[in-house]
């Protein structure tokens, strides 16, 4: 008997597509990245840790995010989580891309940016995976600079991902 789906982090996907378009290529990336996560782990003395979910799927990260001596430039950033394929694949792709990066550019990141890095179209329903990491990476820093008080990031506080 073969299986039409798969449950990744409570959300059940097809095999054929994960829940996601475009090239075989590109699925193969967040595949790998999936299974092998970039910059999986804590950092000891972050200068903040922020934590968000994804309630409808399941997902969970956790940030820590270390900013330079002036607190303009992000130097390192670890996650660790739980969840669907689409959310991990994109908190790691993400931890990369942002070292290096401006605590304005974060700022400035937005939906499109996230699902433009993954490279693949992805359903109505799997954007709020792909945009956890962004959205808990920017609270973390909201937080962190006082523009914001929040215990948890959440998919379901923020009408403005959907569409």
């Amino acid at each position: 008997m073969h299986s039409r789906g798969t449950f990744f982090g409570g959300c059940h996907v097809s095999n054929d597509t994960m829940g996601i378009g475009g090239s075989d290529m590109y699925r193969q990336q967040i595949l790998d990245h999936y299974k092998n996560p970039r910059n999986y782990g804590e950092i000891e003395g972050a200068t903040f840790t922020h934590v968000g979910e994804n309630p409808m799927c399941g997902d969970t990260i956790e940030m820590d995010v270390v900013l330079d001596d002036d607190e303009e430039t992000i130097e390192a950033v670890a996650f660790e989580g739980d969840g669907c394929a689409i959310s991990q694949a994109s908190a790691s792709m993400l931890s990369e891309r942002l070292e290096g990066m401006t605590i304005e550019e974060l700022e400035a990141l937005d939906r499109d940016d996230v699902i433009d890095m993954l490279g693949v179209d992805i359903s109505p329903m799997r954007v709020k995976c792909a945009v956890l990491a962004e959205k808990v990476a920017q609270d973390g820093a909201e937080i962190y600079f006082g523009e914001k008080d929040l215990d948890m990031t959440s998919t379901e506080d923020d009408d403005a991902h959907e569409e």
